[in-house]
């Protein structure tokens, strides 16, 4: 009688093991087995960790092995079960390798396809277009849109973490939990002795070191001690937290009428301001879409304000980009003057902490939550819905959505909800960010997703002409690397573009992110469809590096460069100026933020900028969802190319009293998870 040999992986993660009775069919082409009960006599079958075989005897020869099935029935209580993989050794001593990678909750069963990749076109057996289908009308079900909040991309239909499908939930939801995680960062940095004191004022700058704590990367610390220079103000648009809203100018707009009498003492080349302009040493940056925006109104004891400035920036001879002039409101006017860097002191500083301010409610919801957070779950979720596990692009991006819909499904339910926890310390909390996400929206375009595009369009591309823009450099070295990747991963199963153009699924997933993501929004450039290997491979290029380069980017310096209050306050208690010559040094510690706000923020930028519990880096795929030898080989390509930019940006670094490190590849996790 036939026999075949059974592997069967366990995953490790906690809870993963199960006690409950496992069943194995096997389906192939010359018929089904019966249903054989996986079980070693005083043995703990299926723990944690564990890889476990079994003889499997049929019979009759079941000819070309097509699935398994796997039944889990119930022992005492529910128990879920995380299975890796399954290997199967047939009589003829070919070796089957059938990924898994989920749980299997409650009685349930899971029909396992072996790991070949293959486009629908390559499946010609009734049985296998069959187990395609199912498996896409299942998800379908389980992975459903929903709208947040009126305008925003759709998300996920779930109201909290426990509702979502287990495949994609938190291995721990302890690890997610925002109000735990920053509740234990504040007592682990010392502050929460603060947090009784909530609305009282500090009494100078040298008082918000109460709270500061240095850690090892120095970076901080730098911050605290350079944070008022020009030079450190600058410096910030180019490599600090928010590195997207610097941009040439190319005409002084009308609505900031500066003129070069104001700021020539700031021009060093003895050319008037508009020449300054045609040689592109003139850089700007407008808060436009913070004007009018609700300030914070849920604490009726703490009046908290907004502004929406726009700086222009000069670059030096010496290469370096300062600030020339800011204006804190969008209308000109009496009541709305032009600070400039040859003002007193404290009405110059106060000027440059509104920009900080302003930078930071921008950093948060627009770069951070909707430009990657919220995009990369609307990829996730087209994912999930329309390309089935067997299909090379799925196996492809699943590393890459890893707990993003969970993270986010975390945040709508304690973080960014109404009465939550952005609401303690922010200036746009109470409902603001959600009118800024709805306006940014109309923003959002496919082609500001593709980083060499984003940096040309903002005229931030000359490498010699701007060369201390790391961001750039890095962030183009990951763009070409993770492009080259997926270049490869495409040519190994689309021969041509016709392969492309006629792939259903890939269609179906490009015209979900477009109709349900992007809401069918013409403007935002987002294709409806693919019809090229190019296309395809820049399409799966912004997927990635969205999720990886772009989120470790604007995420993990926010310790760096936000725990220093007064370089990023998160509100500001009185509102700006409208006259010069008036501000004092008690004015400006009066309208940063109180002690109980500055500990509740210190948390945050804390807790954020912290890496996941065995958090997988950029080229690490320890799931074997490929099977292939040449994808194989490609990523072995793809982390050779990325070991290299490690190299490259630590040879930079060296010696160097500000490093920028958020972009090397060792550093940028493989998906959205904190």
């Amino acid at each position: 009688m036939p026999s075949y040999t059974v592997t069967v992986a366990t995953g490790s993660q906690w809870f993963a093991g199960t006690d409950d009775y496992i069943y194995l069919s096997l389906i192939g082409s010359a018929g089904c087995s019966e249903k054989h009960l996986l079980d070693k006599a005083f043995y703990n079958d299926f723990e944690r960790g564990a890889v476990d075989s079994y003889d499997v005897t049929v019979d009759e020869e079941l000819g070309e092995i097509y699935l398994v099935k796997i039944e889990k029935r119930k022992y005492w209580l529910h128990d879920d079960w995380y299975l890796k993989y399954i290997t199967l050794k047939t009589p003829h001593g070919d070796y089957i390798e059938f990924p898994c990678y989920r749980w299997i909750t409650g009685e349930g069963e899971i029909v396992l396809r072996d790991g070949c990749a293959k486009l629908a076109r390559d499946d010609q057996i009734h049985i296998l277009k069959q187990h395609r289908r199912k498996e896409l009308e299942t998800r379908q079900k389980q992975y459903r849109w929903m709208e947040w909040n009126p305008g925003f991309p759709l998300s996920i239909d779930a109201k909290c973490h426990k509702d979502l499908p287990r495949d994609i939930q938190f291995d721990s939801e302890k690890g997610v939990d925002f109000v735990l995680n920053y509740s234990k960062a504040m007592e682990n940095l010392f502050i929460n002795r603060f947090m009784h004191m909530f609305q009282s004022s500090w009494h100078d700058f040298a008082d918000f070191e109460k709270i500061f704590v240095k850690i090892s990367n120095t970076i901080s610390e730098r911050v605290k001690n350079h944070w008022q220079e020009d030079l450190m103000f600058g410096y910030q648009f180019l490599n600090g937290c928010n590195p997207v809203l610097i941009k040439r100018c190319t005409e002084l707009p009308k609505k900031l009428p500066v003129t070069t009498e104001m700021v020539e003492c700031s021009l060093e080349r003895q050319l008037s301001l508009e020449q300054e302009v045609q040689e592109g040493n003139i850089f700007i940056v407008d808060y436009e879409l913070l004007d009018g925006i609700d300030a914070n109104k849920t604490d009726p004891c703490t009046h908290q304000f907004l502004a929406a400035p726009i700086c222009l920036l000069y670059k030096n001879l010496a290469n370096k980009i300062v600030p020339i002039a800011i204006q804190l409101n969008q209308t000109p006017g009496e009541k709305n003057p032009i600070f400039l860097p040859t003002d007193s002191k404290y009405d110059w500083l106060l000027a440059k902490i509104w920009v900080r301010s302003s930078d930071f409610h921008i950093h948060q919801t627009i770069t951070h939550l909707l430009r990657t957070h919220l995009v990369s779950e609307v990829f996730g979720i087209a994912m999930y819905r329309q390309l089935p596990a067997v299909h090379p692009l799925f196996k492809l991006l699943v590393a890459h959505v890893r707990f993003t819909i969970a993270i986010n499904t975390k945040a709508r339910e304690q973080l960014i909800c109404e009465y939550g926890l952005f609401d303690k310390a922010n200036a746009t909390g109470g409902g603001g960010h959600v009118q800024m996400v709805q306006r940014a929206v109309q923003d959002l375009t496919y082609s500001s997703l593709c980083f060499p595009e984003a940096i040309k369009a903002r005229g931030m591309d000359n490498t010699e002409d701007i060369p201390y823009y790391f961001y750039r450099d890095d962030g183009l070295l990951v763009w070409e690397a993770i492009q080259s990747f997926t270049t490869e991963v495409v040519s190994i199963y689309y021969e041509d573009d016709q392969v492309v153009e006629e792939d259903q699924e890939l269609q179906d997933f490009v015209k979900d992110v477009y109709v349900y993501g992007m809401r069918g929004r013409k403007a935002s450039g987002f294709p409806k469809s693919i019809k090229s290997r190019e296309k395809l491979s820049e399409y799966l290029t912004v997927v990635i590096f969205t999720a990886s380069a772009q989120h470790a980017a604007v995420n993990f310096g926010q310790y760096d460069w936000c725990s220093w209050i007064p370089n990023a306050p998160p509100t500001m208690r009185a509102p700006p100026p409208t006259a010069k010559g008036v501000v004092t040094i008690e004015q400006i510690v009066d309208t940063l933020p109180d002690r109980g706000r500055s500990c509740w923020h210190l948390g945050a930028v804390w807790a954020l900028s912290q890496f996941q519990e065995n958090e997988l880096f950029l080229g690490m795929y320890p799931e074997e969802h490929f099977i292939e030898k040449p994808v194989k080989e490609a990523m072995i390509r793809f982390r050779k190319n990325l070991e290299a930019i490690v190299s490259v940006i630590a040879e930079r670094n060296k010696n160097k009293k500000l490093p920028y490190y958020y972009l090397s590849p060792d550093r940028i996790p493989n998906s959205v998870a904190i």
